[in-house]
């Protein structure tokens, strides 16, 4: 198996482009929901001026230019190619630092912090920490390979990230994610490896116990009513792919609005908003994360992690240094006390009163700020 890195740059044919906007001009549509809010889904008025707009105002190859600014590569890992995106920062003491996002996430949401945290002094910050940032896109996702084998869970990945950065020749990194970005930053918590100095998290893995209960303060019970919440109203598409995966691909695979559905609905959900995923990111960015998942084909593959992992977003002791920071309107928001049970080694703990789920993507400064004061904690 060769070990070599190949650069690499997005380059979508033209044909896929035009197909895309006769796809969404010749959408079917449904008939309007029957509630007045999004408590069934995106409503009806907003998919159409969605789709409208998709089809003949969004230009993919802005987005596809900001991508190609950034030194893009691929891998072979396990025999699946893995694409990243890997900046070196100029200064020589800089941590490397693999960042892995989620689902429905991408490495674009990491766009605005990969300058702040290679360059501080470029950014207004000449005596903050810097950062060799890789930012890899997982398994099935965006322009990483597909797994067309079953095995390709947290685990599975988590080791090849430790395998990405030793083949990077990086004797010493952090590691920082997210939604499934902290599952696997979490395995790799697990395994140890000696290269790894720590781990950042902005959605830990902590969860209350049984005798917690008893003394829950106001701001616990509100997470366990979030966590009820989400159970009840909010997790269906977590039990459709992590049950049937193939089945909701056929429909994400032959209709883009469908996968734009799909996606916008969670940034309707998880961001900080009072309403509309428009208040806190712009329908281009949004739009740039679903046409990555269209025009790779990626809704059947990426929804396979959680048939893969279905159990991986349980509780469990880290003994590597970690840090955490709790974004405002974060699928739920555990508390420090939970937290320390699993983490004996908390370096930092913030709770922040802005962002949501994507926190990089939602409030690039303020998750900048966090990474720069829980790594340079872990150093001191």
């Amino acid at each position: 198996m060769t070990d070599a890195i190949t650069a690499f740059r997005a380059d979508i044919p033209q044909e896929a482009l035009d197909d895309l906007r006769l796809r969404l001009r010749r959408t079917r549509w449904p008939e309007p929901q029957t509630v007045g809010d999004w408590s069934q889904g995106v409503p009806l008025a907003v998919m159409r001026d969605l789709c409208a707009y998709w089809a003949d105002g969004y230009d993919w190859r802005r987005c596809e230019a900001t991508l190609n600014a950034l030194p893009q590569f691929t891998t072979a890992i396990d025999g699946l190619s893995i694409h990243f995106i890997h900046v070196r920062s100029p200064r020589p003491d800089a941590l490397p630092l693999i960042l892995t996002h989620g689902w429905p996430g991408s490495v674009l949401e990491f766009m605005k912090v990969i300058g702040p945290l290679t360059d501080p002094a470029a950014h207004g910050a000449p005596d903050a920490p810097a950062f060799h940032v890789v930012v890899p896109s997982l398994p099935g996702y965006g322009f990483s390979g597909k797994p067309t084998a079953t095995g390709w869970g947290v685990e599975t990945i988590a080791r090849s990230w430790i395998q990405l950065m030793r083949r990077l020749s990086y004797d010493r990194f952090a590691a920082q994610g997210g939604d499934w970005g902290a599952a696997v930053t979490t395995a790799i918590a697990m395994a140890a490896p000696p290269e790894c100095i720590g781990v950042h998290l902005n959605m830990p893995l902590v969860f209350p116990e049984e005798s917690d209960f008893a003394d829950l303060t106001p701001a616990e019970a509100k997470t366990v009513e979030r966590m009820q919440y989400y159970q009840e109203h909010d997790s269906g598409y977590a039990k459709l792919q992590g049950t049937r995966p193939q089945t909701i691909g056929y429909g994400l695979a032959d209709s883009p609005a469908a996968q734009a559905a799909w996606i916008y609905e969670k940034f309707q959900a998880w961001t900080d908003n009072r309403g509309l995923p428009e208040e806190a990111l712009t329908r281009d960015e949004m739009l740039d994360v679903i046409s990555l998942y269209w025009l790779t084909n990626s809704g059947a593959s990426s929804g396979r992690l959680y048939w893969e992992s279905a159990n991986a977003f349980q509780p469990c002791r880290l003994d590597l240094p970690v840090g955490v920071s709790i974004f405002a309107q974060e699928i739920f928001r555990p508390s420090r006390r939970w937290a320390e049970r699993s983490y004996p080694r908390l370096i930092h703990w913030n709770e922040l009163d802005a962002g949501g789920h994507f926190a990089a993507f939602e409030q690039p400064a303020l998750f900048v700020a966090e990474l720069r004061a829980c790594f340079a904690a872990m150093q001191a």
